[in-house]
């Protein structure tokens, strides 16, 4: 076979990306043991947390294309769930104003290393609480612990999926404690 000199390098496969991130966000220990509510909302926070985890790591040009796999992938589900196609732009959009205001929430919190914040972004978003229950609080801690591992990657590792993310049910509440501290 003739090696070209300006071959272009495979692609990464978002959909497996995403798929990565999807099977991640539906692991039942954040419904069951940190107390995420089960319910659409509940699961597109969970999604978004891992889409905005995933894009810290990733070159521009692979983040714009995992976050539009996340839009088409939302703009699917509400048609599947009978929105009309007259709703589904102004759905979107809320959508839209929601991930990039829990993205920059746990974005600065991650970027200033302050556990508070982001027990207190966990508790908003996720939980609709004002003041962090314990599930935030072990939610933030997954959060800081997966945000460490995934910092310690190299962008290409994370393009290629050459990752794992933390096991949720393994995280103890001993844990969640010296994540904290």
């Amino acid at each position: 076979m003739i090696s070209l000199p300006f071959r272009r390098p495979k692609r990464p496969n978002i959909d497996a990306l995403y798929g990565m991130i999807v099977a991640q966000a539906r692991m039942p220990a954040f419904y069951r043991d940190y107390g995420v509510p089960d319910t659409v909302d509940g699961r597109l926070d969970m999604i978004v947390l891992h889409v905005v985890l995933l894009l810290r790591g990733l070159p521009p040009p692979l983040s714009q294309q995992l976050f539009d796999r996340f839009c088409q992938d939302i703009d699917d589900n509400f048609r599947e769930m009978g929105v009309g196609d007259l709703t589904v732009p102004k759905e979107m959009r809320k959508v839209a104003e929601a991930f990039y205001g829990r993205a920059q929430a746990y974005e600065n919190a991650l970027a200033a290393d302050d556990p508070v914040a982001l027990e207190a972004a966990v508790a908003r978003n996720v939980f609709g609480a004002t003041a962090p229950p314990l599930g935030a609080c072990a939610l933030a801690a997954y959060i800081r612990r997966a945000s460490a591992s995934l910092g310690r990657l190299s962008p290409e590792d994370v393009a290629r999926g050459a990752f794992e993310f933390p096991n949720p049910a393994a995280m103890t509440a001993g844990a969640f404690q010296t994540e904290r501290g």
